[in-house]
């Protein structure tokens, strides 16, 4: 079998195209996180009138010559004022009023004096101070958030301000998971001998599913079994649009997952990676019309599970809602040596820290083993990603690390 470079499988990945996208309606604020299938575009300007920007007294400008000003009537946020601002009269104007006709300038409640009807102007202030002009903030027609958006807090209440009530969002991917093994158990279920173990691969992915962005379909362990793998997988692709397996992509007398991809028609895009965790790394697809599913099926160690859900899985997930890839490579400092162990492209975990504004790693607490050692992903966690011909690296070495 011959492997590709890791390099070359994330091309292959990042060259893929959904040719079909769902979307639906939501509710304003269900939408959060989703990503936007429609322009919002302004009805009008905002403000559509001058309005206060602050607590004081609509005035004219000019009138601040004067030194006391003559306090004519009071304007309410909200309130429908038809007094006007007329020469040596000023009116009382609160935060998000209109201002009053006549008036080009408001002076805050700090820069004056209360005397009985009448304010002593204590500091005065430029021409048009503390007025929002009409489209301050937007102007009537306005593209304010493209098609293609992330939909985070912002965006929920520009949104809000414009009357939206629901939003046009692509829908999120289902994702069906299934983890293959004979010798898997289920939470809560009974051992019955000392070969077998519990299952967490489907768990931490539908964990992983869940926090990037699809909706997960949890089908549980399966045995490894031709008929029950084919099975599965077959049901797996009419309800979902990616199945995710882990286990049984190897070369053993037990590994079914590849054989079954190719009977059912799916056309394998790349399997094997020099990758370290992971290198039995299948993905393959199947296309129907204009609709195209994907199968990423990856190794059963727990580790190696996980890293490669981050790396291959997540990039697939955010294609289907139009999204980049939320999984971040950042640079940082080694705290110490880093030995290079395997002429692989290697993700080992490390623990990621931020000091005086720069990005330090080390590997404390982490153990040095096999791929199923779940545990080295807790902690402050992310992974020292080093490429084929790299070599050992040495405190105060510049490396990359990938940010979960």
């Amino acid at each position: 079998m011959k492997f590709i470079n890791f390099e070359e499988s994330l091309n292959m990945i990042d060259s893929i195209k959904i040719n079909s996208y769902k979307t639906k309606k939501l509710y304003l604020c269900n939408a959060l996180g989703y990503t936007l299938a429609q322009d919002i575009i302004s009805l009008e300007d905002s403000p559509q009138f001058p309005t206060s920007a602050m607590d004081g007294y609509a005035i004219k400008h000019q009138d601040q010559k004067l030194g006391r000003i003559r306090i004519s009537s009071i304007n309410p946020a909200g309130s429908a004022l038809e007094d006007e601002v007329v020469e040596g009269s000023t009116i009382k104007t609160f935060t998000g009023s209109l201002m009053p006709k006549g008036s080009d300038t408001l002076i805050p409640i700090e820069n004056v004096e209360v005397d009985g009807d009448y304010i002593k102007i204590i500091d005065e202030v430029d021409f048009g101070f503390s007025v929002r002009e009409i489209g301050e903030n937007y102007s009537k027609n306005q593209n304010l958030i493209p098609k293609d958006t992330i939909i985070d807090i912002a965006q929920i209440g520009v949104m809000a301000s414009l009357n939206i009530v629901s939003v046009l969002v692509y829908d999120k991917p289902t994702i069906s998971i299934i983890s293959t093994g004979s010798e898997l158990l289920e939470l809560g279920e009974a051992q019955t001998n000392n070969s077998q173990i519990r299952s967490s691969n489907n768990y931490i992915l539908e964990a992983l599913v869940q926090k990037y962005g699809g909706e997960p379909l949890q089908l549980g362990c399966i045995k490894d079994d031709i008929d029950t793998i084919t099975t599965s997988i077959k049901e797996a692709l009419s309800q979902s649009d990616i199945v995710v397996t882990t286990g049984g992509v190897s070369v053993g007398d037990f590994d079914f997952v590849e054989d079954v991809v190719k009977a059912i028609g799916c056309k394998v895009i790349f399997k094997g990676v020099k990758v370290k965790p992971g290198q039995h790394i299948m993905v393959a697809k199947k296309s129907h019309g204009n609709k195209t599913k994907f199968i990423v099926s990856l190794p059963g160690f727990a580790y190696s599970s996980t890293v490669t859900a981050l790396l291959y899985l997540v990039p697939l997930i955010s294609k289907f809602q139009k999204a980049n890839n939320p999984i971040k490579i950042v640079n940082a400092t080694l705290k110490e040596p880093f030995i290079k162990r395997a002429k692989k492209a290697e993700f080992t975990a490390c623990n990621l820290s931020l000091e005086d504004g720069e990005y330090k790693i080390d590997f404390e607490g982490k153990k040095v083993g096999s791929s199923a050692i779940l545990t080295n992903m807790l902690g402050n966690i992310s992974l020292l990603y080093t490429k084929e011909d790299d070599s050992d690296k040495f405190i105060g070495d510049s490396v990359k690390v990938v940010v979960i």
